[in-house]
């Protein structure tokens, strides 16, 4: 029953946000940030190696940790069955705005278009320095120390946020935006523990706006949420898109 309620409830929605997290992707197989690490990289605290701290002390283990998760992602890792049902329901219902917290860019390989990254992307690089943009050379990938700036000489870093930095301001702005202005907010696999990306359904509920929680263990925010579904999403969502089509409410 919740599957029809849900379905309806999309069907009828004006103007969707989506919110994601880690759960989405490890569903296709990428260690969420917080596991457990594995083999060589056991040794090491994941929140020193993504930090401002741990770049300057050992600017070439960050790089290489980030290079090993890198060819997780790109060489791996592929859609799943959630990420495709996100980017279907773009399609059918078009007023649609996906909020990533992952930086893995699997949205826009499972067709989604609009999409806000808050933390950014491991797959896009600048100069920790200068600011610099830098397009990622193959050789680069097995580097045992970051590339430098062409334009300043600094260290290459990935694109992507550490503890201690701020949100690019620009994606927090727009996601905001589509929390204060849906009528529906649809949050997917994330903890709703990490702020302050855990605000945005709070802010949206707040606003009128349903809330539905996608998730297979609750959260803070599955408490709050209009519909809770337990469970993983590339079960939970094609399930939903088969309702709605079914009742023809993604026309």
């Amino acid at each position: 029953m919740t599957i029809l309620a849900a379905a309806r409830l999309l069907g009828q929605a004006q103007k969707i946000a989506c919110l994601t997290g880690a759960g989405v992707s490890a569903e296709s197989g990428v260690a969420t940030f917080r596991d457990p690490q594995t083999g060589h990289w056991a040794r090491f605290d994941p929140q020193q190696l993504a930090s401002q701290a741990g770049f300057a002390a050992d600017p070439g283990l960050v790089w290489r940790w980030y290079m090993e998760r890198l060819l997780g992602v790109t060489q791996r890792a592929q859609p799943n069955a959630g990420h495709r049902a996100l980017a279907e329901i773009e399609q059918m219902r078009p007023h649609f705005t996906l909020v990533t917290q992952n930086v893995d860019n699997l949205h826009e390989r499972g067709g989604s278009q609009n999409v806000i990254h808050l933390h950014g992307e491991i797959t896009r690089f600048h100069c920790n320095r200068c600011g610099r943009t830098h397009d990622l050379k193959e050789a680069e990938q097995t580097a045992a120390e970051p590339p430098r700036c062409t334009s300043c000489g600094g260290p290459v870093r990935p694109s992507v946020v550490w503890f201690g930095e701020n949100l690019p301001l620009p994606a927090m702005n727009a996601a905001w935006q589509a929390a204060e202005s849906c009528d529906l907010m649809l949050v997917v696999g994330t903890s709703g523990v990490v702020y302050p990306a855990a605000q945005l359904p709070f802010v949206a509920q707040e606003r009128g706006a349903v809330v539905i929680d996608i998730n297979p263990e609750p959260s803070p925010i599955s408490e709050m949420a209009t519909l809770y579904l337990p469970g993983p999403s590339g079960v939970i969502l094609p399930q939903i898109i088969s309702q709605m089509q079914e009742a023809g409410l993604g026309e």
